[in-house]
């Protein structure tokens, strides 16, 4: 899931508990903590209906499995690159630059950026839809006065982080408490209302009509997957705070597990009193009405008050991350000088109003879309999955030339090899998974944002492409071309 902190950057810094010269040994309780707190986020909330959607509980099981075991190796991914390169320490896009050169960076910095973007209006949709159960006005987060809604929000956030307001511990402690409260009792008493009829009929939902092949079932559950793992790489910058080196392994798997584990009993929890054909049909956040199903109205004021609480909490850590993501390329010399350009209060102004207007526009997109919370979902898995496979792939290329790996035992780099190739294929699978759609909608985006790369280019005096570059940039530019024509002809449906 996305974040509520960011540990390990600026924005880390200031979004979350950084920890300090006494806190600096951390036990494998306390680093699991914070590996769970990193992930748990508000994806979880809307699993009954995108899983019931999709397929019954048989392919929920096999999609957690392929899910946990791909995002667990590109979780030790990104532990083993931390380990590796220490001094890369510029956000995920630097591993894409050292890897694979500067254009290929930029575009990893961008495709991070836009994932946040669209993340952080997700959440506006997120909270409105939630507010629609209450005050149809609202809608589904997709009318005018949701939008009016979302728009004030942004706007005043952006205020405070200019001004230098940042998220406090304290902050994170409540917003911690009321996304982890409503989850587990929504298991526990979801469990006590099992109804071993309903689940066996939900085993694979062939009766309620035609979901597919259980292959195409577990495709089609792939972004929501990826979404709710989200920030799974801020588990490996807590290496340096543990009291023993292997702790951070041992605590990466516990926290990952603990992680998996909630969120495939949220969804296997609802397939037990719900059928099939009713979890599809619960309006987002689906958790509400599945709980509220079972213990009656002041369920879905249960949920909801977790929601809001919850969501608010991590949208203003990614609108600092979003901000962020923008700020370190320009200061590494990736992006134009003007989006390195801070207030007097320290903030990264000029990348914030840049995200904030991005965001903006987003929100107003939502009024011409079919679903735009799903769609927001979608698109900002689908957007990740570019830093993503990057990574994965520096991971296998340091496997395979052995750079970095001076003095370190065949056996260990072999195996870390092997966790970064499943974590490549992986990443490869959930392109195919989000679909042609996603990806030249990426394009779309990718392409006018090379006037940026340009600009920094020229900025610095330095040479625009190589030649390979030069056939990727043709490539995206291509996609982008052809998006905007899928979009104005109806052939890419939103």
């Amino acid at each position: 899931m996305m974040v509520d902190t960011v540990p390990g950057s600026r924005v880390g810094d200031a979004a979350g508990e950084a920890p300090s010269a006494t806190t600096a040994k951390m036990s494998v309780p306390t680093l699991t903590a914070m590996v769970v707190g990193s992930m748990v986020g508000a994806g979880v909330f809307s699993l009954p209906a995108r899983f019931g959607v999709a397929t019954g509980i048989l392919g929920s099981l096999i999609a957690w499995a392929i899910a946990g075991a791909g995002m667990l190796m590109l979780a030790f991914v990104f532990q083993n690159l931390a380990i590796r390169k220490p001094e890369l320490d510029s956000g995920v896009f630097i591993y894409a630059k050292a890897g694979f050169g500067d254009y290929v960076g930029f575009n990893s910095a961008i495709g991070f950026w836009a994932s946040a973007v669209a993340g952080n209006t997700f959440y506006w949709v997120f909270i409105t839809a939630t507010l629609g159960a209450f005050f149809p006005a609202f809608g589904d987060g997709d009318t005018v006065l949701a939008v009016a809604l979302g728009t004030v929000g942004v706007w005043l956030f952006h205020t405070l982080i200019a001004r230098g307001i940042r998220d406090a511990a304290v902050i994170n402690r409540i917003v911690t408490v009321f996304k982890i409260l409503p989850i587990l009792t929504f298991i526990v008493v979801l469990f006590f209302a099992f109804d071993a009829g309903i689940f066996a009929d939900n085993w694979t939902a062939y009766g309620y009509g035609d979901l597919g092949g259980l292959d195409e079932q577990v495709r089609n559950t792939m972004l929501i997957t990826t979404f709710v793992f989200l920030g799974i790489e801020g588990a490996s910058v807590y290496s340096r705070y543990a009291k023993r080196r292997e702790d951070v392994g041992r605590a990466t798997v516990l926290g990952f597990l603990s992680v998996l584990a909630i969120f495939s009993l949220v969804t296997l929890s609802s397939y037990a009193v719900m059928t099939q054909p009713e979890l599809a049909a619960t309006r987002q956040p689906s958790m509400i009405g599945v709980f509220e199903s079972v213990v009656g109205e002041w369920g879905s004021w249960f949920i909801s008050a977790g929601v809001i609480i919850s969501v608010l909490g991590a949208y203003l850590a990614w609108t600092l991350m979003a901000a962020e993501v923008m700020y370190m390329p320009a200061r590494n010399e990736d992006f134009p000088r003007f989006l390195g350009r801070e207030n007097e209060n320290g903030t990264p102004i000029t990348a914030l109003v840049v995200s904030s207007m991005a965001v903006q526009a987003l929100l107003a997109v939502t009024l011409v879309l079919s679903d735009a919370l799903n769609f927001m979902l979608d698109l900002c898995a689908s957007l990740a999955l570019i830093p993503y496979f990057l990574a994965a792939a520096y991971g296998l290329k340091l496997g395979l030339t052995g750079e970095a790996y001076e003095g370190v035992d065949r056996r260990t780099r072999r195996k870390e090899a092997i966790f970064a190739g499943i974590a490549t294929a992986y990443t490869l699978f959930l392109f195919e998974a989000a679909g042609l759609q996603f990806l030249l909608l990426a394009t779309v985006l990718l392409a006018p944002a090379t006037l940026l790369y340009v600009k920094a280019r020229s900025e610095r005096g330095r040479r625009m492409f190589t030649p390979t570059e030069m056939a990727l940039c043709a490539v995206i530019v291509g996609g982008g071309i052809t998006g905007v024509v899928g979009l104005a002809t109806g052939f890419i449906a939103i």
